[in-house]
């Protein structure tokens, strides 16, 4: 199958790599020409993993987003949402009918760029999808090199416009045979693990965070208070999944420090072991701030008021972090309010995620 691959972080070329290893045709496009130029030369991406180093080649390495996007059958976009509107107003004239995005994960951003892409000119009849995590426990150690900690087993994916989802998941599977539906385009958003894992992690080590060069928030960072507050804001989340009417399997994040039944497995220890997760993370500007906890945390903490959820956990977080970064989370940019879903009837808010817009 011919996938395009959409961005330049961790993830994608995680993404390319294995792919590309798995015998589909790859076009990785970066905005950033320069920083691409590497792969361009080589012709592939060394990647690393539990089975040794190799160059894996990659079909085509371009700064022309319509170049890769011409003749995919999947375009993958494993980047941060906050990159979302960008790419989504980038890739609208270049969207033909029947091509399936994915976007792992999404933060609601399957329904986000799909309006955006019609707003900017796109007619194309196209399928978006969105799951809970990156396929991937990767980082990246070069300008051409990429470390796979562990790959996903467990990929709930909603689509938007649900009535679409039998097509989106048999297009997603062929790249993902873990990829399996969950519903809609909410259900999808809901299953985000990053807004669960990741706001607690930041506000509980904010001072270790800011004093030290390197500090592993999954290690030294991750201790009993710190689960405790992670697993409540995640039954919040459950909470809310069962108010719009999702069934489970939920996948609590329990599941992820405990046994082998979360999305990728028995990961945790294989994540601290990896020494990838050391790094200096910025309070004001890591994606676990501006994609997670802005985006992500006031998305789900929007959604469980207007489910009629009580949810202080996902609150109190969010007004934490608003007061260092001084401002009020809950008018950001991905909450319900700001996407004018907050009037809508839980009847009209299931039928605008079949139908679409």
């Amino acid at each position: 199958m011919k996938i395009a691959i959409l961005g330049g972080g961790h993830g994608c070329y995680a993404a390319a790599a294995d792919l590309s290893e798995a015998g589909h045709e790859i076009s990785l496009w970066r905005r950033d020409a320069a920083a691409l130029g590497a792969v361009i030369a080589a012709g592939s991406i060394r990647l690393k993993d539990a089975e040794g180093a190799r160059d894996v080649p990659i079909a085509k390495a371009t700064a022309d987003i319509g170049e890769a996007m011409r003749g995919a059958e999947l375009i993958l976009i494993p980047s941060p949402a906050i990159a979302q509107a960008d790419i989504a107003r980038a890739m609208a004239p270049h969207l033909v009918d029947g091509q399936v995005v994915f976007l792992p994960p999404g933060t609601f951003g399957s329904y986000v760029m799909a309006h955006i892409a019609r707003e900017a000119g796109s007619k194309a009849d196209v399928a978006w999808a969105e799951t809970g995590t990156l396929p991937y426990l990767a980082r990246k150690h070069g300008e051409r090199e990429v470390n796979v900690t562990i790959r996903a087993i467990h990929l709930p994916t909603g689509v938007y416009p649900a009535r679409k989802e039998k097509q989106a998941i048999e297009v997603i599977r062929q790249a993902y045979p873990s990829v399996h539906g969950c519903g809609d385009a909410l259900s999808g958003a809901l299953m985000n693990a990053g807004p669960v894992i990741h706001p607690p992690l930041m506000v509980m080590n904010a001072a270790p965070l800011q004093h030290f060069e390197r500090w592993d928030i999954h290690n030294e960072g991750t201790q009993k208070a710190v689960r405790a507050v992670t697993d409540q804001l995640d039954n919040e989340r459950i909470a809310v999944r069962e108010a719009f009417g999702h069934a489970g399997p939920h996948y609590p994040l329990a599941d992820h420090y405990n046994n082998d039944k979360w999305m990728y497995g028995d990961a945790h220890k294989k994540l601290v072991k990896s020494g990838d997760w050391r790094e200096n993370i910025d309070l004001y500007g890591h994606r676990y701030i501006t994609e997670d906890t802005e985006l992500g945390l006031a998305f789900l903490a929007s959604a469980a008021r207007h489910a009629g959820v009580d949810a202080p956990i996902a609150h109190g977080l969010l007004a934490i972090v608003g007061g260092f970064l001084g401002r009020d989370l809950r008018k950001g940019p991905r909450t319900f309010d700001a996407l004018g879903l907050n009037d809508l009837s839980r009847d009209a808010l299931k039928e605008r995620l079949h139908d679409g817009v």
